[in-house]
């Protein structure tokens, strides 16, 4: 499953009023991992990420990844979770020395959560920012779209 699929069935989960569900994430992550323990392909085709990537993300002490007895990576459902987290972390444009940070603290136990808690709550605000500066580049573009005779609006070209 790709990242498109993950991303399509984590927004079919939020519903029709647009809010988001942590309920929904938690779904969508117990979905992906129900199926056992994963291969690095089946894992970078599921994320869309290259194998060369999720090594990297092993390598930098993101994710632990467990190994069968040829040696080849098999992924657990705590580490098919983290990477969701990763990803969607690494897409809102969090930076990987704030991720380690991040994983750092998650795994030095329950006595970092302020810090986490606060790190998230900064990310989240960032995020936001990034969301009103595109909706004003989306506005700008659908515009001059409108000034060239295009049409514009949310269902243009879905159909």
């Amino acid at each position: 499953m790709a990242t498109d699929e993950l991303m399509a069935r984590a927004l079919a989960m939020l519903g029709d009023d647009d809010e988001l569900s942590v309920e929904a994430i938690h779904r969508l992550t117990d979905a992906t991992s129900a199926d056992g323990p994963m291969t690095i392909a089946e894992i970078a085709d599921m994320l869309d990420l290259s194998p060369h990537t999720l090594r990297y993300y092993e390598r930098a002490g993101l994710v632990e990844v467990g190994r069968d007895s040829n040696g080849y990576r098999v992924y657990d459902a705590e580490a098919v979770r983290r990477l969701i987290f990763l990803t969607r972390m690494r897409l809102s444009g969090m930076p990987m020395r704030d991720l380690q940070h991040y994983i750092a603290l998650v795994d030095a136990g329950d006595d970092t959560v302020p810090e986490r808690l606060d790190m998230l709550i900064e990310h989240r605000d960032t995020i936001r920012r990034r969301i009103r500066e595109l909706t004003l580049s989306l506005a700008a573009t659908e515009y001059k779209i409108a000034t060239y005779g295009g049409t514009t609006g949310p269902d243009v070209g879905s159909a």
